[in-house]
């Protein structure tokens, strides 16, 4: 299937900071983001391909095994994924 798996980025709000699900980016030019956002991992979901028109930014690698973290913790996964 033309599919993929994404979880959002939205605006970083302190409150998240409690929360195991959500995961806190600094702005890079690895990532390209122009403000502190936040990976909402509860929100994970799947979309066309087509909707993909280019790539924005890309995560490290510390900020990506952070993302596996809260995914384990949504998806109650005791081992790691990444």
């Amino acid at each position: 299937m033309p599919l993929k798996v994404i979880v959002p980025v939205t605006d970083w709000k302190e409150r998240y900071a409690v929360r195991p699900w959500m995961v806190r980016l600094e702005p890079s030019t690895e990532n390209s983001l122009a403000k502190v956002s936040g990976i909402d991992t509860f929100q994970i979901r799947s979309v066309s391909e087509t909707r993909l028109v280019r790539k924005l930014g890309q995560l490290s690698d510390s900020e990506m095994q952070l993302v596996c973290q809260a995914l384990a913790v949504v998806l109650n996964i005791s081992h790691p994924i990444y």
